[in-house]
């Protein structure tokens, strides 16, 4: 009896790490759904994940365009003398609209990325 594993769905050089893809989902839907604060984990896996992985050297510039996003502003929320209890609260529409902007452009690089890795293999 021998034993057959599967085929992977996508080829190697084009699979992205479920963490990224996931948290890069939750980072627009934490923000519109006012849990800017938290966001902050998504981001950092987002960050870390693209940054440490060589197949997504391509979204490197994504990434820190989410980082940048995002920290700006933590950064008024943080050093602002007259601060609302939460980030969502003190966070100008604007800025939520930028945030949300460069996270949908990086899911679409990611999405794009992995249908183009499907296409090529098939």
């Amino acid at each position: 009896m021998t034993v057959t594993t599967p085929a992977p769905a996508a080829p190697a050089a084009r699979r992205t790490p479920r963490s990224v893809l996931v948290a890069a989902w939750a980072v627009p839907v934490m923000i519109v759904g006012g849990f800017a604060m938290l966001a902050i984990v998504p981001v950092t896996v987002v960050v870390v994940g693209v940054l440490r992985d060589a197949r997504l050297r391509a979204l490197r510039w994504w990434a820190a365009a989410l980082a940048l996003a995002y920290a700006t502003p933590l950064a008024l929320w943080a050093i602002g003398p007259d601060r609302a209890p939460s980030l969502t609260k003190d966070m100008h529409p604007a800025l939520a609209a930028l945030l949300v902007a460069v996270s949908v452009g990086l899911l679409a690089a990611l999405h794009v990325r992995a249908w183009r890795g499907r296409r090529s293999a098939g």
